[in-house]
C-alpha cells in the first residue's frame, strides 16, 4: 500500500504532497553444475545464491515540481561469487557485486564483503523533476526503456534487462539529463544524456557516456520510433514500432551501430496475440532476434570470443547477453486463476542449436505478497551456447545444469 501525506508550509497555500512505499524481496537460487562443468570443480555438484533486497521508495511533489528518491539496502549470500576470484580469465563477466564505478555519482557503499558475502545499501533512484502540459524535464539518477521488443531488445541500449531474468519489476538506474516535448498531435521527442566515468581512472568520459533522442509518433492505429544517439563512442540510428494486425500486434526495431571498426545492424521482430481457451485467459508471443555483435560460426571459445571485442564490451556494460547471431523465442501466458499464472518460454540459438527454457509461475498470495518461483532447463551439446562453451582445460565447458529460483515479495 502507499501511504499519502500533505504537507503545508504556513506562508504558501500551495501543498506538498508526498507519498512513501516499497519492498522486500528475498530471493533463493538452486544451481546444479554438471560432470563436465568447470564450475562442479569450484562449486561442488550445486549452489545456492540468497540475496535479501529492500527498497524505500519516497516521492515528493509541489506544484510542476517532484522529487523522487529510492533507497535499496541488499544482502548477499551467494556461492556464484567464489565464481569471479577463482575463474579470472572467464571470456565473459560472472556474477559481481552491485557498483557505481561507471557512473557520474558514486551512491553505492559495501561492506562486509568477502568472496561470497556482502551487505550494500544504494540510491537507485535520486532525481528532481519538472512537468508542464508540454515538457517533462528530469535530472539525476532515473531509468528508461526504449524500443518494442518484447524479450530482445537492441535499441534499449541503457541497462537492459535478462531476456530470461524473472523478476523485471525494476531496472538499475543511471544518472542522466532527460527530456521530453509532447506535440499537439500526440508524437514526442525524447532526449538523454547519460554521464558516466571510466571504470579504471575514475575520470567522467565523453567516450562512456551516451546522448541519445527518439522520436514517437502515430500513424493511425500504429506507432512507430526514430532513434539516433551518440553511445560509448558510437554512433547509434533505429527504426521500429508497432502495428495491428486483427487481434494480433506485430511489433519490431531495426539498429544500425558504427564501431571503429565496422557497421553493425541488429534487429527484433515478434508476433503477439491473446485469446481465451477452455475459460482461461491465454497470451502468446513469437520473437525473432538477429544479434550482428554475436559469433558467426558458433565458435564460442575464449579464442574465438577474443576477437569481437565489440561483443565483449556489451557483455561487460549488460547491454548483451546472447553470443550468437540468430535466435527464436516463444513465450506465453496462461491465467490458471486470476491469482496464479504460467509463463512457459523457450530461448532457441538457432546457429548451435542450443535453447533455455524456462517455466515461471506468479502467484498473488495476497494484496501484498507475491510468490515468483521458475525452472531454468538448458539444453545443447558441449560447447554450445546454452550446452556449455569451451574452456581452456580439457573436457570441461562453463555449462549448468537445471536451475530453481524463488522470490517471496513483500509490498508496502
Amino acid at each position: 500500500m502507499i501511504a499519502g501525506l500533505c504537507l503545508a508550509p504556513l506562508a504558501s497555500t500551495v501543498q506538498a504532497e508526498a507519498t512513501v512505499g516499497g519492498h522486500a524481496k528475498y530471493q533463493l537460487a538452486h544451481q546444479s553444475w554438471p560432470d563436465d562443468s568447470i564450475f562442479r570443480e569450484l562449486l561442488g555438484a550445486s549452489s545456492i545464491d540468497q540475496y535479501l533486497e529492500s527498497r524505500l521508495k519516497i516521492a515528493v511533489a509541489e506544484g510542476p515540481w517532484d522529487l523522487e528518491a529510492d533507497y535499496q539496502f541488499i544482502a548477499i549470500d551467494a556461492d556464484s561469487l567464489l565464481l569471479a576470484a577463482g575463474l579470472p580469465g572467464a571470456p565473459l563477466p560472472l556474477q559481481s557485486v552491485i557498483s557505481d564505478d561507471r557512473r557520474w555519482w558514486n551512491l553505492t557503499y559495501r561492506f562486509g564483503e568477502d568472496d561470497r558475502s556482502a551487505f550494500v545499501h544504494r540510491l537507485d533512484r535520486l532525481s528532481v523533476g519538472h512537468t508542464t502540459e508540454r515538457t517533462a524535464w528530469r535530472l539525476g539518477r532515473q531509468a528508461i526503456s526504449w524500443g518494442n521488443g518484447m524479450l530482445f531488445t537492441p535499441m534499449d541500449v541503457f541497462n537492459p534487462f535478462d531476456p530470461a531474468a524473472v523478476d523485471k519489476e525494476y531496472k538499475t538506474g543511471d544518472d542522466m539529463l532527460y527530456g521530453q516535448y509532447l506535440f499537439a498531435s500526440g508524437n514526442d521527442l525524447q532526449g538523454v544524456a547519460v554521464v558516466r566515468r571510466d571504470p579504471d581512472s575514475g575520470q567522467l568520459k565523453s567516450d562512456e557516456s551516451s546522448l541519445a533522442f527518439k522520436y514517437h509518433g502515430f500513424l493511425g492505429t500504429n506507432e512507430m520510433d526514430l532513434l539516433a544517439a551518440q553511445h560509448y563512442g558510437d554512433t547509434l540510428f533505429g527504426l521500429g514500432g508497432n502495428v495491428n494486425l486483427g487481434g494480433a500486434v506485430w511489433r519490431g526495431d531495426l539498429t544500425w551501430t558504427r564501431t571503429d571498426a565496422e557497421d553493425v545492424f541488429s534487429a527484433v521482430t515478434s508476433l503477439s496475440y491473446s485469446w481465451t481457451w477452455g475459460g482461461k485467459n491465454i497470451s502468446g508471443l513469437v520473437e525473432y532476434y538477429y544479434n550482428g555483435f554475436g559469433q558467426s560460426g558458433g565458435d564460442y571459445s575464449g579464442q574465438g570470443l577474443a576477437g569481437n571485442d565489440d561483443l565483449l564490451k556489451r557483455f561487460a556494460r549488460g547491454e548483451l547477453f546472447t553470443l550468437g547471431r540468430h535466435y527464436l523465442a516463444l513465450s506465453s501466458t496462461v491465467e490458471i486463476t486470476p491469482l496464479f499464472l504460467l509463463i512457459p518460454s523457450v530461448f532457441v540459438n538457432l546457429d548451435d542449436p542450443s535453447a533455455l527454457a524456462q517455466l515461471v509461475g506468479r502467484v498473488d498470495l495476497r494484496q501484498d505478497l507475491l510468490l515468483l518461483c521458475a525452472l531454468n532447463l538448458p539444453v545443447g551439446p558441449s560447447g554450445s551456447e546454452y550446452g556449455g562453451i569451451e574452456t581452456p582445460v580439457e573436457n570441461r565447458y562453463l555449462s549448468s545444469g537445471p536451475g530453481l529460483f524463488a522470490q517471496l515479495a513483500w509490498y508496502f
